[in-house]
């Protein structure tokens, strides 16, 4: 990787492209900063100080910190991943979407700006509710969260939460299109780095604080262990997959034969990335977040509503069957979502039909419904192991973050494969760039 880099530094396109994204990514750090008129980061910090990781803990993880910090970043990318999910979706169900899909480039240009807008609206409906939330606070707990209450207040921090998250967007077009990489992931990425400094500290003042101890070095020592392993276990089952052989018969065209030659379908274990633990994790944090707009971020500290969310939010209870019972329910959905996103991404009769179309076919499978049977069972199986795979990553940080009490290793798993995903995909493509301007034509 590290080579990589060394090289494409070394080719001036490409190192226009890797400065223009690193100044891009400042400039986002920059902007989480600047603080929202009239809001109080010190009532953010106390909204997010009750612990447990709903909605509102991602989207501090996601922005880098800009979220508690009351900045004009706070909603970060979060609206606009949502109305990216949102629409994927409705693609399915709706037929003019659909085909839009299959338009090709002028499709998907439309897509992405039907998602850009729904992005907006939905960053301009968080930003009142979190107003709505943060001001309910204000009158329960006496607390100084928002200046001067009024309707021209309200309009002033929620257009410039909604302006914070369509600067965000435009960073993140900015990026892909003159930069390197995908541009939204790249922002998420800058983010969750941007917190492993003071997760970093947390641990260290943590175990270590008090002063060098035999007991505090294991425990480090045993977490900086866990995340090495997690991280070689991610890339490891991220780069695994299942190649289907496909045979393509030979075909005469005028004087041309065509076909004959071996290939094979590429089917990933982890197809899904990190999408099923996004889902899970959402439909876990929802009644946590529910309760915390309906009661002004205060939650409940003893009786069964207590312990209901302790089930539904890790690190929230302090009962260690809590975290049990949260593991396995995250587990389960984990389950569901990876099967749920994989029958939207992935079409087994679809495949074959476009396989026999080609004239290809799979040695000792019939085309047609034989083949989209066997395609469909190996990408069920596929899916099993992913679903372990991702289940074992998002509930591995929960685990230890509860055997040694620490809250930072919480939403770890899934920080740790979106961090994966995107310095693999974005090096990837810095290859590709190399292998274009390196190829050698037949006229050179």
């Amino acid at each position: 990787m590290l080579q990589t880099l060394k090289n494409a530094w070394k080719i001036p396109d490409l190192r226009r492209r890797i400065l223009f994204t690193l100044m891009m990514l400042i400039v986002f750090r920059f902007g989480a900063h600047i603080p929202v008129p009239y809001l109080t980061a010190d009532a953010m910090q106390a909204f997010l100080g009750n612990g447990g990781t709903d909605l509102f803990s991602l989207f501090d993880v996601f922005t880098g910190g800009a979220f508690s910090n009351a900045t004009v970043m706070a909603m970060g990318v979060s609206p606009y991943i949502n109305a990216s999910i949102i629409v994927q979706l409705l693609t399915v169900a709706i037929p003019s979407l659909e085909r839009l899909a299959k338009e090709g480039l002028e499709g998907r240009k439309k897509i992405n700006k039907i998602t850009r807008y729904l992005g907006i609206a939905l960053a301009f409906i968080q930003g009142a509710g979190l107003y709505v939330t943060l001001y309910n606070m204000s009158v329960t707990n006496g607390l100084d969260a928002i200046k001067n209450p009024s309707v021209l207040t309200f309009f002033v921090i929620v257009l410039t939460f909604t302006a914070g998250t369509a600067f965000i967007i435009w960073l993140g077009e900015l990026i892909t299109e003159k930069g390197l990489g995908n541009g939204v992931s790249l922002i998420i990425f800058a983010g969750i780095v941007s917190r492993i400094p003071s997760a970093a500290y947390g641990i260290y003042n943590q175990f270590l604080g008090a002063g060098v101890n035999a007991k505090g070095l294991i425990f480090v020592a045993a977490i900086i262990v866990v995340a090495i392993a997690a991280i070689t276990f991610v890339v490891f089952f991220s780069e695994a997959e299942r190649r289907i052989p496909v045979q393509y018969a030979k075909r005469v065209v005028g004087r041309k034969m065509y076909g004959g030659q071996s290939t094979n379908i590429p089917i990933k274990v982890a197809a899904g990335g990190v999408m099923p633990i996004i889902f899970a994790s959402s439909i876990m944090a929802f009644p946590a977040t529910i309760v915390r707009l309906v009661s002004g971020g205060n939650m409940p500290t003893a009786g069964l509503g207590y312990y209901i969310l302790g089930c539904l939010s890790a690190g929230y209870a302090s009962a260690w069957w809590t975290s049990l019972v949260y593991a396995i329910l995250y587990a389960l959905l984990i389950l569901f979502f990876t099967y749920f996103y994989s029958s939207i991404q992935f079409n087994p009769i679809e495949l074959a039909n476009n396989m026999k179309k080609s004239g290809g076919y799979i040695p000792g499978i019939r085309p047609g419904k034989p083949t989209s049977d066997y395609i469909g069972k190996i990408s069920s199986r596929l899916n099993l192991v992913g679903a372990f795979f991702l289940a074992i990553i998002a509930i591995l940080p929960v685990i230890v973050g509860a055997i040694f009490n620490v809250t930072a290793l919480q939403i770890g798993g899934t920080s740790l494969l979106i961090m994966e995903g995107v310095a693999l995909e974005t090096v990837r493509q810095i290859e590709s760039q190399m292998t274009m301007r390196h190829y050698k034509g037949f006229l050179e």
